[in-house]
């Protein structure tokens, strides 16, 4: 099944920095249910490719639902990235943009919790969502470490400075500028976050970074529950549901293969699975899960509206944490040992291995 698609008219386009730019949407009346968000969230983007048609694409939200600004996504040029120096080089206002509807679990469960938000880079787009809503709508405090190259680097200094200053009771931001402080040690991230250990927290940016601080925030025994790290990676695969007109044609899967997958595993049961869901506040029950057929798939058979994106294993949007029984991935981009240790799984590619299986979205 295709997710469906929309057209969106871009109303403007604002380079924050020399190489990141802030790309503005407005959603037709019709589609604003679809393009409802949770801070924290990001879009797929069609991005026009001569060589493959397209290119798909995650862009975190730096926009707030709750200030009746229009959708915006910031992007950062990267040097070999085709996609986001496109999007920086060619669009403008007027123009139009292929996207997906949000998607993505990167957003504080309470927007009343006190919060502690690790950033580096572009990764401050999707805290630069948390912030500007919970400072609205919320009532926590809230600490900001955002690392950057240098001072010319900071993606919204000027509005990250406004809000500090606005409210200096609930937000505090910390600048670490590599030009002058050098890159941040693990000791110097540890002495940072041993002040706010009873915090909520949410690391974004690069890869290095981003396991450099989750490695502090394990060491200093933050739960799992109050740990939470973005995760999609470049998708290869192509969620837009041109796949015939963008991708060569792969042999037909086999009777012991999954398509698009690795070989089923051993010990599949062989009658249909009882499944439990939990999503939303609500419990979904059903006695007949094929055993091949997709967790994603066969809830969207269903009725039932689960999270999903890319549908490729290639983002974290569709996870779900396994209560009872097991599943199997057929295929996993973005999961580390940890989360899979915690019972996370990935929706989009999991299929059952146990005769009952309960797992919850939240």
């Amino acid at each position: 099944m295709d997710i469906e698609s929309y057209v969106l008219d871009i109303v403007d386009v604002t380079a924050e920095t020399d190489d990141a730019t802030s790309v503005s949407f407005a959603v037709p009346a019709e589609a604003a249910e679809a393009f409802s968000y949770k801070p924290g969230q990001f879009l797929t983007v069609a991005v026009p490719s001569d060589q493959t048609g397209l290119a798909a694409r995650c862009y975190s939200l730096s926009s707030s639902p709750h200030d009746g600004g229009p959708l915006t996504v910031t992007v950062k040029r990267t040097a070999s990235g085709y996609a986001s120096n496109w999007i920086c080089d060619n669009l403008k206002a007027g123009d139009t943009l292929r996207v997906l509807p949000p998607s993505g679990i990167f957003t504080p469960a309470s927007l009343d919790a006190d919060l502690l938000l690790f950033a580096g880079g572009s990764g401050v787009t999707p805290i630069m969502s948390i912030v500007r809503t919970a400072l609205a709508e919320g009532t926590g405090r809230i600490t900001v470490f955002y690392a950057n190259r240098d001072e010319r680097s900071v993606i919204f200094a000027g509005e990250l400075s406004r809000l500090a200053a606005e409210n200096p009771e609930r937000l505090h931001v910390v600048h670490w500028l590599e030009s002058v402080q050098g890159l941040p040690t693990a000791e110097q991230l540890r002495a940072f976050a041993s002040d706010y250990l009873d915090r909520d927290a949410f690391v974004c940016g690069p890869a290095p970074f981003m396991k450099m601080v989750t490695s502090v925030l394990k060491e200093l025994e933050f739960p799992r529950e109050r740990r939470h790290q973005e995760k999609f990676v470049s998708l290869g695969g192509n969620p837009f549901g041109d796949v015939a007109e963008l991708q060569p044609s792969e042999p037909a899967a086999s009777d012991e293969q999954e398509e698009g997958g690795d070989a089923l595993p051993d010990g599949m049961p062989t009658e249909p699975v009882s499944l439990e869901v939990e999503l939303d506040g609500e419990t979904h029950s059903f006695d007949d899960w094929e055993p091949r057929t997709r967790l994603l798939d066969f809830l969207e058979s269903k009725g039932v509206k689960a999270p999903y994106s890319c549908r490729e294993g290639e983002c974290s949007a569709c996870a779900v944490r396994v209560l009872e029984g097991e599943l199997h991935l057929l295929h996993n981009d973005v999961l580390d040992a940890e989360d899979l240790a915690d019972g996370i799984r990935l929706g989009c590619q999991a299929l059952p291995l146990a005769e009952k299986v309960r797992v919850s979205y939240s």
